[in-house]
């Protein structure tokens, strides 16, 4: 999978997983915050149901609280952070 197709399904999951009503995938910029009024406007509890899908469809554990905040940032940060945690092989 490329880094387009990869950022394509995190939104499909994150939209799917946090159950968004107000943006469909493809309204979702690269670069939007996820958390706070000028983003997708995520709290601390989406932040868990988004650990549980990178876990579940991507096999990447966030169990760092810091590391969590540097990868949620958006999409574009949490597809650097998949990429850059998997193996060559798996890559």
């Amino acid at each position: 999978m490329d880094k387009k197709e990869l950022k394509e399904n995190l939104k499909k999951h994150i939209v799917k997983y946090v159950n968004i009503l107000d943006y469909k995938p493809e309204q979702i910029p690269d670069t939007m915050p996820l958390f706070g009024p000028q983003g997708l406007g995520l709290d601390s509890i989406d932040t868990l149901e988004i650990s549980v899908m990178l876990q579940r469809e991507y096999g990447v554990k966030l169990t760092d609280p810091a590391e969590a905040r540097r990868v949620l940032v958006n999409i574009e940060t949490v597809a650097y952070y998949i990429i850059s945690t998997k193996s060559p092989v798996e890559k």
